[in-house]
């Protein structure tokens, strides 16, 4: 993906330059992963969430920290471990003996942009405590419902399934991820780079906010009004459909994943200057949107090896698939 200006004048244009702005500030601290950047970039345009699937000390933590620095958003990290409570999450309520009544102590999902961190490594009844935040962008606690700060994304980091001590995310926990990237380890000349200069300090403290909340969510609705011609939305219904008629697939994209499907390629081509969309933003966001929403039917294999044939089966789709023209 490349950033490019739109050709026409108005609030995209103006919302461009903010959000190049956002990803030079974010590469102070980040670099050689601009792809990540974007897709975070997105997965906010698109009022969505980002699940990063990868090995330990590749960058997730810092990625998920120079976002919300560079968005002017709230942060919290919540470290996920196997004896973390749902209370510990979302709050509790107590009770208070000199005002004689129970108040809610709100937990760390109550920010702007939430670090899920190792999100796998606690268990099933835990995760689904993020379910209706998520989902919803509020929680229920003791039958009173509280309404999270806006903007709202979670930004969860999970380790191989291969790796001790972790549990599989639940199907309708993936689905409300919109993206599912790897970052992977940087360039060897990037690499070189990083242990010449960022050694020393903090690099996350040298990033600016180059928006705010109130910004964001103007570019949301804008984000949301971006427009699909019929021969595009054909094109990308038709993925989705292959994915559901795939013989190698149980199970396909739902309803639920085409919505998002379709809300991430309009963040996309947000992103890339343009309110209206291509067929490469629809091919760009088939697999980091949809690959984790399916399942294979080899159930015989490791979990990396499923993951591989789940994203070589898309890609064969994306393949074979016509593009309109």
């Amino acid at each position: 993906m490349v950033v490019t200006p739109g050709v026409s004048q108005g609030p995209v244009d103006s919302d461009g330059e903010r959000l190049r702005a956002v990803v030079a500030s974010i590469e102070r601290a980040f670099v050689g992963k601009r792809e990540a950047i974007e897709y975070a970039l997105i997965a906010m345009l698109a009022r969505g969430h980002v699940l990063f699937e990868d090995v330990p000390g590749v960058g997730k933590t810092t990625l998920a920290r120079s976002v919300a620095k560079a968005m002017g958003c709230s942060f919290k990290r919540i470290q996920f471990t196997s004896d973390l409570l749902p209370a510990d999450i979302v709050g509790v309520t107590v009770y208070d003996r000199e005002a004689a009544r129970f108040d809610f102590r709100r937990g760390p999902i109550f920010s702007q942009v939430v670090l899920a961190d190792e999100i796998n490594r606690t268990t099933p009844r835990t995760q689904s405590a993020l379910l209706e935040a998520m989902n919803e962008r509020q929680v229920t606690v003791d039958d009173t419902t509280h309404a999270l700060e806006k903007p709202f994304m979670v930004m969860a980091t999970q380790n191989p399934l291969e790796f001790s001590g972790t549990y599989p995310l639940p199907e309708s926990q993936l689905d409300r991820f919109l993206v599912r990237i790897t970052i992977g380890y940087p360039a060897p000349e990037v690499e070189r780079e990083i242990l010449r200069t960022m050694g020393k300090v903090d690099m996350v403290e040298k990033v600016e906010a180059a928006l705010d909340a109130e910004s964001i969510l103007a570019m949301q609705a804008r984000v949301a009004d971006v427009s699909a011609s019929e021969p595009v939305l054909d094109y990308l219904t038709r993925l989705v459909e292959e994915t559901r008629q795939s013989p190698y697939l149980s199970l396909g994209v739902s309803t639920r994943g085409a919505l998002s499907f379709h809300r991430a390629c309009q963040g996309h081509a947000y992103l890339n200057g343009r309110e209206h969309l291509l067929p490469d933003d629809v091919k760009a966001l088939f697999l980091p949107v949809c690959a984790h929403r399916v399942m294979v039917k080899n159930h015989h294999e490791g979990p990396a090896e499923r993951r591989r044939e789940a994203d070589n089966v898309l890609r064969e789709i994306l393949e074979t698939t016509q593009v309109p023209l």
